[in-house]
């Protein structure tokens, strides 16, 4: 299944070699969810940050979707090939990392019990104009890091 998914937050690890943590948690029935599933089933993924430009296709892929339905579709992005891994990188990007899966290591059980996917990052593209990202300040707020705009975005029903 390609999908994508948005996170409030990713981490670097290590520098030697690079890395990566992000946390996708069990769904309210305690079930995996397909980011979770697609990584341990191939051992690869892409990490992509989201500037503002971006932050209402990246909200609209956090809908509870049919599996015959695209978040690519739904927020509006392009996928694009690459070079290390299987799944596609966001064009509209302007920092991915490509990744290999390093460990998933569970933490609790049951509904939004925690998953930790750590990768090691194989290649990093980056695109430096107009560099900026935004992040999740909590529940519907963010913050564009380039203008130090607060603005918030309700999440789809």
């Amino acid at each position: 299944v390609r999908n994508l998914a948005p996170f409030s937050f990713f981490m670097a690890g290590g520098s030697n070699p690079p890395s990566v943590c992000f946390s996708p948690v069990l769904s309210g029935g305690g079930l995996e969810k397909d980011t979770l599933r697609n990584v341990r089933d191939t051992g690869e993924f892409v990490v992509n940050t989201v500037d503002r430009t971006m932050a209402e296709g990246m909200n609209a892929t956090s809908a509870a979707l049919q599996a015959h339905e695209s978040e690519w579709d739904v927020g509006g992005f392009i996928p694009e090939p690459s070079e290390l891994v299987r799944p596609p990188r966001v064009r509209e990007s302007f920092a991915q990392m490509e990744c290999r899966l390093f460990e998933i290591v569970s933490h609790g059980e049951g509904p939004t019990a925690a998953r930790y996917v750590i990768g090691e990052v194989l290649r990093l593209h980056l695109r430096t104009e107009g560099f900026g990202t935004i992040a999740r300040m909590g529940g519907p707020d963010y913050i564009d890091s380039a203008t130090g705009e607060h603005f918030s975005i309700a999440r789809p029903s």
